[in-house]
């Protein structure tokens, strides 16, 4: 199955809205350079609107970093698809290890904000992962199948086809450990074996899964070298212009 990469960057609580339009820039001169591959890249919210006017006529995706499971309401805080949609955003993460460790989000919850995302027409990036901890206690599958199984609870055999799957091991967000190529290619080949079994083949094989955790240009290259591995989801490498360029540049 020829799945079409995904590099994809997630710049969490950084850059004014000037900064993130000039990064957003240079991330759509290297897409259109790169035609064989996606990139997505998700501003805070508010650089969003600036950002996709920025961008519009180039390929590059512009992802949210968390999406509302309803289309209005008294959710002060809150973001809906609807109102993502309407600035030209076409993703949105959801389930981020930060949103899980630091603001409490539970499987439930990420499963209302996936499926929110779903009916109001964004590609969901649905992001699992294992904490030190876990891993550490030879639980990294079964706290996986948990996530994947909560998660993705009313999603239909269609919508999956829709959908970016992510994996990201707590243990090495931001803290300079990457999981090693075997390491991670062993966790994406669970996930599609998951997928299989949930849904069908046909569908295991269509989703795309990002590794995410610590990618840098010193190892996206091998990374990509992974059979089941189909893109990145890129923290702080994706802040600079020419970490980020190489990372798209990926060979």
């Amino acid at each position: 199955m020829n799945r079409r990469p995904l590099i994809a960057g997630n710049w969490k609580m950084h850059l004014t809205v000037a900064e993130a339009v000039r990064l957003a820039q240079a991330a759509a001169a290297a897409s259109s350079a790169c035609p064989d591959r996606d990139v997505m890249v998700a501003p805070a919210f508010t650089a969003l609107a600036k950002v996709c006017e920025a961008v519009g006529d180039t390929p590059l995706q512009v992802a949210a970093q968390n999406v509302a499971w309803d289309k209005e309401g008294a959710y002060t805080g809150e973001i809906s698809a609807l109102m993502l949609a309407d600035l030209g955003v076409r993703l949105a993460i959801v389930g981020h290890s930060e949103r899980r460790q630091i603001f409490g989000e539970n499987d439930a919850m990420i499963n209302r904000r996936l499926l929110g995302a779903l009916i109001g027409g964004l590609q969901p990036v649905f992001c699992v992962g294992e904490t030190l901890e876990e891993r550490e206690a030879n639980r990294t599958f079964s706290v996986l199948e948990q996530q994947m199984r909560q998660g993705l609870q009313g999603v239909a055999k269609e919508e999956m086809r829709r959908l970016v799957l992510a994996y990201e091991p707590v243990w090495a967000i931001g803290t300079g450990k990457t999981a090693t190529k075997e390491q991670a290619q062993e966790v994406h080949a669970f996930l599609r074996q998951f997928l299989a079994g949930a849904y069908e083949k046909n569908i295991a094989d269509a989703v795309r899964i990002l590794y995410g955790g610590s990618v840098k240009p010193e190892n996206i290259d091998s990374l990509m070298a992974q059979p089941d591995i189909d893109g990145a989801l890129v923290g702080g490498a994706a802040l600079n212009a020419e970490s980020f360029d190489r990372i798209i540049r990926f060979q």
